[in-house]
């Protein structure tokens, strides 16, 4: 599958609106499964650290809401959203909930998973996609968003 793939890509934002990938054709991204009621829940912080350091230089950090470990989101859109500003004054892209793994899996984690093998384990999994759309790397929840910066340095540089 080419890297092309990612940009043909689209889910539900935060209201439910159609959202297609190609909008961050050479961006890039860092893709997270995020949720308001985990152990992980504090790198929201690091995650919008790492947005605002960045974003100016081309990095868009996506968080995608999910409620399949411990029903540790079980908030709405809008109470997700609400937390979110509230709580870490989070200004990247937040999206619709969705599942990472299993029969309804969502089609983007279906193509991150087919790029990256191995399904999610937990909250705050992250994918970090190059300017390209290629899936260039996953971290799994325990390592932090300011762990990353020296390899979204990298891609942006390229």
């Amino acid at each position: 599958m080419s890297a092309e793939v990612f940009y043909n890509l689209e889910t539900p934002d935060i209201k439910k609106n159609p959202f297609n990938f190609s909008a961050w054709k050479g961006n890039v991204v860092l893709l997270v499964n995020v949720a308001s009621k985990c152990g992980y829940t504090p790198q929201y912080s690091g995650l919008e650290s790492l947005y605002n350091k960045y974003k100016d230089q081309g990095l868009v950090v996506a968080g995608l809401p999910c409620n399949q470990f411990g029903a540790q989101e079980p908030g709405t859109e809008e109470e997700i959203v609400s937390f979110c500003s509230a709580t870490y004054n989070v200004t990247f892209p937040l999206f619709a909930k969705i599942d990472v793994n299993g029969e309804n899996e969502s089609p983007v984690y279906k193509y991150l998973k087919s790029q990256q093998p191995g399904d999610i384990k937990w909250n705050f999994e992250k994918f970090l996609i190059d300017k390209s759309g290629k899936v260039v790397k996953k971290y799994t929840s325990s390592v932090k968003p300011e762990e990353i910066s020296s390899d979204i340095e990298n891609l942006i540089k390229e």
